[in-house]
């Protein structure tokens, strides 16, 4: 009973933090990164140290791990998070990972990627965060998705991840969502995969990832439903990749 009361209590708290965020964003443009440093900077209440649009890595890992382990030919394979925040996706894949995987969170919220650097060396009177794997590793820098040069060479990742950048970034116009694709696809590896997570519907995005992503194979996957909402798992690889999913 205990523990179901401190469960509860946990998912009032996270309810507590989404419409808390909700209430600021309404009218808001989301890719203002003011915005975004002001909602990374608000304190959290009892051990929810994270923060997810959407859902969390415990949702994604069914998506994600098999793509690594076809993917270990590349040892340890790398992935990106384009626009991490303080999610709980790059830090599950490296405490939660059973492959080694090299991961990089990158955001251009100064406070955001603080707030993670401070959690996986075990700030904020929290452990500090252990791997999966012996040979995994976790990093977070600061950077902006439509410019990722000063962080990403080309071609570097075999796994890149965007979980909700695309949506926050499109609410400033539609040619700073393209420069976001085009950067995610320039650093991924030629057999790598990039994918998108969205609650947008296929007929909205598919027209634009088939149009900025021209040479790449582009397909969907429902995900959900999570709290009774339906998500969606865009996919891009390379024409010559083998359907991995």
């Amino acid at each position: 009973m205990a523990a179901l009361r401190r469960t509860l209590h946990l998912a009032s708290l996270a309810a507590g933090m989404r419409r808390t965020v909700a209430g600021s964003l309404a009218g808001s443009c989301l890719a203002n990164h003011s915005l975004w440093d002001k909602l990374h900077a608000q304190p959290r209440q009892g051990s929810v140290c994270t923060f997810d649009w959407f859902f969390g890595y415990e949702e994604a890992q069914g998506l994600l791990l098999p793509l690594l382990e076809k993917s270990r030919a590349a040892c340890p394979p790398r992935v990106l998070d384009v626009g991490c925040g303080t999610s709980s996706l790059c830090t599950g894949l490296y405490t939660k990972c059973p492959h080694p995987v090299d991961v990089l969170g990158v955001d251009f919220s100064p406070v955001a990627v603080a707030h993670m650097n401070s959690l996986l060396e075990g700030g904020q009177g929290q452990t500090s965060l252990r791997p999966g794997h012996p040979e995994s590793s976790l990093h977070f820098m600061q950077a902006d998705g439509q410019n990722l040069q000063p962080v990403a060479s080309s071609g570097s990742f075999q796994l890149v991840l965007d979980k909700g950048t695309w949506d926050a970034v499109a609410r400033g116009g539609l040619p700073g969502a393209y420069q976001l694709l085009a950067e995610c696809l320039r650093v991924l590896s030629p057999q790598g995969t990039l994918i998108q997570f969205s609650d947008e519907d296929p007929d909205v995005r598919l027209p634009c990832l088939e149009k900025g992503s021209q040479g790449w194979t582009v397909t969907v996957q429902e995900l959900g439903p999570f709290r009774g909402i339906t998500y969606f798992a865009y996919v891009v690889q390379g024409s010559d990749v083998l359907d991995l999913i």
